[in-house]
């Protein structure tokens, strides 16, 4: 009889990850490139032991409800607003993420993303393309410098404050506004606190680092853009969702704000005749803060570790639902 887990990966993972797993267990691995249809999922999961999961897959207690033998969720993402948690944990299911291994990554590619905006690379890319270079230009393309500049931070956690690191070789001036208060990386980065609305007036540059929550949904709408400078620009690499993105297209045509560079959008994937696809003014880019050969690897790694260790009754590298091992509820206790 074979006594090897059963667990569904629901896309194709780094091959160092698949082959991880596949030591351990009996895998299954959905090898389309989008997402599998919301029917494959339930079908799949029926007699899986564990579910190795993106963001772009639902998991709610439908799908748990399908899956009786579910003990481990295991979500390839630092983020894990797509999986019920609260249910998850009322039916003993460890749930795991990858944090930490992609935060210098994603800090990289949002300060790729604010000096691209900044210094218009994208629309100088396409007027070369697109055979408009006739002459060097005094007035051609002009953008907004970063050295010096001030820039604001919304949401001071692991990415947050590595781009704040970043920015201090720009000898940028650093505001930050965060559901806690950091005073230890303000004494380490030389960094200063501010209420929402005065670091939104007063920033250059605004990059959002905060995570989903019914708090900061639409946390930057019409009336927090029209509180920016008319030179400043706006990075997103945090959820899609925690910008007003019909609002912000229409601050971005309007001339409110300078320009925008987004990783992450409302909704996803960001289909071509969306009004900012529409703009010049605004770089989009295909939620690939973490995609490097490198930190995707990693994350596919921690990912097969999570699975694995709770599948063994043993402590998971990332364990989301930590009040399981207090409540020793747990379909794999004991760690």
């Amino acid at each position: 009889m074979n006594s090897r887990p059963r667990v569904y990966v629901t896309r194709a993972l780094p091959r160092k990850a698949l082959d991880r797993i596949s030591e351990e267990c009996d895998a299954v691995v959905w090898q389309g490139e989008l997402p599998p249809p919301r029917e494959e999922l339930l079908a799949r999961v029926s007699d899986m032991d564990g579910i190795v999961t993106l963001l772009t897959e639902r998991i709610d207690s439908e799908v748990m409800s399908k899956a009786p033998k579910l003990k481990v969720i295991s979500n390839c993402a630092v983020g894990y607003d797509n999986i019920d948690v609260k249910e998850a944990t009322k039916r003993g299911i460890l749930v795991g993420n990858t944090p930490g291994v992609l935060t210098e990554t994603t800090a990289d590619f949002a300060f790729a993303l604010l000096m691209t905006a900044a210094r218009r690379v994208v629309e100088a890319d396409s007027y070369v393309r697109e055979g408009k270079w006739k002459s060097w230009g005094p007035t051609t393309l002009l953008g907004q410098d970063v050295c010096g500049a001030t820039l604001g931070i919304i949401g001071l956690g692991r990415i947050g404050a590595a781009v704040a690191r970043r920015a201090r070789g720009f000898d940028m001036k650093v505001v930050y506004h965060s559901r806690h208060r950091r005073r230890d990386l303000e004494r380490e980065l030389g960094i200063k606190y501010a209420p929402l609305n005065k670091l939104l007036s007063s920033s250059d540059f605004i990059s959002i680092h905060t995570p989903l929550s019914a708090d900061t949904y639409h946390l930057i709408g019409k009336t927090q853009l029209d509180k920016m400078k008319r030179t400043s620009v706006l990075v997103n690499t945090s959820r899609g969702t925690v910008v007003d993105n019909v609002a912000l297209a229409e601050a971005l045509r309007r001339g409110t704000i300078f320009a925008a560079a987004l990783d992450v959008t409302d909704p996803e994937p960001l289909p071509p005749d969306h009004p900012l696809c529409m703009l010049d003014n605004v770089v989009l880019a295909p939620h690939i803060g973490s995609a490097s050969v490198v930190t995707r690897t990693k994350m596919g790694l921690i990912a097969a570790e999570n699975l694995i260790a709770g599948l063994k009754r043993r402590k998971m590298p990332s364990l989301v639902n930590t009040e399981l091992l207090k409540s020793n509820k747990s379909k794999t206790t004991k760690f």
